[in-house]
């Protein structure tokens, strides 16, 4: 069932996004009006309109985006903050939710830290999926093979520019 959240679990979900995310993040992820939904009164998951923005996981209350909350993120952080860049011939790939691997990566955030939340775009940065790193943003430049980051939700079909 979905509940509003009391004033100190809203403060709260804030302040984690903060952290995991940049200042500021918590209020634009998190705004008035959101919805929890609790299991044995701990949030789970956080919804928006009839639309799931993240789920909480239960293991350390970090917070896991969903499409929407992926698409909030990339809304909220400047490139490059959290920005995996692809190449053109890996995107559609990875808006299907294939995995990314360090060969295709063009660019990437120096301060990424293996098995943080990131954003993965395209040249345009348009946004293709959101995933949890597996290697640091240094070593997806530097590495040519292996998993740079599994990839939790594609976004779908790649935007394509007119001809």
């Amino acid at each position: 069932m979905l509940t509003e959240p009391s004033p100190k679990d809203l403060l709260r979900l804030r302040a984690v996004a903060d952290y995991l995310f940049e200042k500021g993040v918590g209020a634009k992820l998190f705004p008035k009006g959101v919805k929890v939904r609790k299991t044995r009164g701990r949030i789970r998951q956080v919804w928006l309109r009839k639309e799931i923005i993240c789920t909480v996981r239960a293991s350390d209350g970090f917070i896991v985006p969903n499409r929407k909350g992926a698409e909030i993120l990339h809304k909220a952080l400047k490139p490059p903050r959290l920005r995996v860049v692809m190449n053109e011939d890996a995107a559609p790939f990875v808006a299907q939710g294939k995995t990314v691997f360090a060969k295709h990566v063009i660019s990437a955030d120096r301060e990424i830290r293996p098995s943080e939340e990131v954003l993965v775009v395209d040249g345009n940065d348009n946004l293709l999926a959101s995933g949890k790193a597996i290697l640091s943003g240094e070593e997806m430049l530097a590495f040519k093979r292996g998993q740079a980051i599994r990839v939790r939700r594609g976004q779908g079909e790649v935007p394509r520019e007119e001809d």
